[in-house]
């Protein structure tokens, strides 16, 4: 994009921009004196899940930019409904994809300025253009490209086309499958439908955040053949009632343990061994394991469900503190934040910077699919994996190129969560 090539002015805004442009170390030096001092003072609230809402971050940023991050951690749908309806009690909304559908046209959030972005051009193409690589299927359900961008600065409806202008600046993402115990399963698992396997009765989890567990219920149904979706992401109330119903059955039947809805009771549950085998997110996989208990994100034959989350800058927000969002988004892809975020098992939406802050044993076992050639750290340091061992499901490119459905917010959206709500309570 020409205009990140243009110097930026000596105001305010320029002078924090050239700020940045010292970041590839993740170091952040070369204030003008007058800003070092006031950014010292500015505070944002940024609002998000605990995927990426961790103290850590908040901690580096303090040290790299100056500022305070004020972290406040809530649950998926939390975060959606906060943005909507209380947008100015926080500066940053850290939200999932599919959860924009509901914020946006809402005027919660100001459009981000690309040109403001100093590494737009190197966020990985499912964000800018819809597909991994040209081959890559793009996916069922509500993908981060078909939200990703607006026309106008008041735009409510989403582009569909890559623009000058971002609904989100990407931050993180995976291909999410089921995590398992193999110390405590008995047999392989290969298929979504395993979790349905009388054999897991009273064992057996799914989350309950509706428009995720919706997904994962129609990966699990599509795999026992109970029904075939025109699009997964987007169910008729035909699709949806037959889904709940399955689920009710099953339900019924005793085959859940547990409905879970936030990382650590997702954690608890399969350290305990209550649970071995459930909806997961990689990081839990990742919290389980370094703890020394077996734990598995296992490779479906049916594909994997991703989703992708970003940051939103607030409408209120302006001047310095503007500013200093900005600095926060170019810090994010910069290199200390995506290494860091790989290292839970996440991807980061620059790479080359992520690599840069990574050895070459940690790329290689993370993202590139090979053997570990020492010991692998967990981010707070304790052995997690030794070495000679693979990641689950292999490289970023096997992983991320077997999506088959994204996280997603439905035209019969409503319609959905009350028949989800009735599965919770049956």
């Amino acid at each position: 994009m020409t205009e990140q090539t243009k110097p930026a002015a000596l105001t305010r805004r320029g002078a924090l921009a050239l700020a940045g442009a010292t970041m590839g170390s993740g170091a952040i030096t070369g204030f003008p004196t007058l800003w070092a001092q006031n950014i010292r003072n500015v505070t944002l609230r940024q609002i998000g899940t605990g995927v990426s809402g961790l103290n850590p971050i908040a901690e580096q940023v303090k040290k790299d930019l100056g500022f305070t991050l004020q972290l406040t951690v809530t649950d998926t749908d939390a975060v959606a409904q906060r943005a909507a309806t209380q947008a100015r009690s926080f500066d940053i909304a850290d939200i999932e994809y599919f959860s924009i559908k509901k914020v946006y046209p809402t005027g919660a959030l100001q459009p981000i300025d690309t040109s403001r972005i100093k590494l737009a051009d190197k966020i990985v193409p499912i964000f800018t253009t819809g597909r991994l690589t040209p081959d890559s299927a793009a996916g069922q359900g509500t993908s981060p490209f078909s939200v990703g961008f607006v026309e106008s600065r008041d735009a409510k409806a989403f582009a569909g086309k890559r623009t000058e202008l971002m609904t989100l600046m990407p931050t993180v993402y995976n291909a999410d499958t089921l995590g398992i115990r193999p110390d405590l399963v008995g047999r392989p698992i290969t298929h979504w439908k395993d979790l349905l396997d009388p054999a897991f009765k009273g064992r057996a989890s799914i989350l309950n955040i509706p428009g995720i567990g919706i997904m994962d219920a129609a990966m699990v149904a599509e795999s026992a053949g109970i029904l075939k979706y025109g699009d997964k992401g987007n169910m008729t109330r035909a699709e949806i009632d037959k889904t709940i119903a399955f689920l009710i059955e099953a339900k019924r039947a005793g085959q859940f343990r547990a409905f879970w809805k936030t990382f650590d009771e997702s954690v608890n549950l399969m350290a305990s061994g209550e649970v071995v085998i459930q909806s997961m997110w990689s990081p839990a996989v990742t919290a389980v394991r370094s703890r020394g208990i077996p734990c598995v994100y296992q490779p479906l034959a049916e594909g994997y469900r991703a989703w992708g989350s970003g940051l939103g800058l607030m409408r209120h927000l302006s001047g310095l503190e503007l500013d200093a969002a900005y600095e926060y988004m170019n810090w994010y892809l910069s290199g200390w934040c995506g290494a860091f975020l790989n290292r839970q098992g996440y991807y980061s939406a620059v790479l080359e910077t992520a690599k840069a802050n990574m050895s070459e044993n940690e790329w290689g076992y993370w993202m590139e699919g090979k053997p570990a050639t020492a010991d692998i750290l967990a981010p707070d340091g304790k052995v997690m994996e030794k070495a000679g061992a693979v990641r689950d499901g292999g490289s970023f490119q096997e992983r991320m190129g077997k999506v088959v459905c994204w996280n997603s917010v439905m035209n019969e959206d409503r319609y959905m969560i009350q028949k989800w709500n009735e599965f919770i309570a049956a």
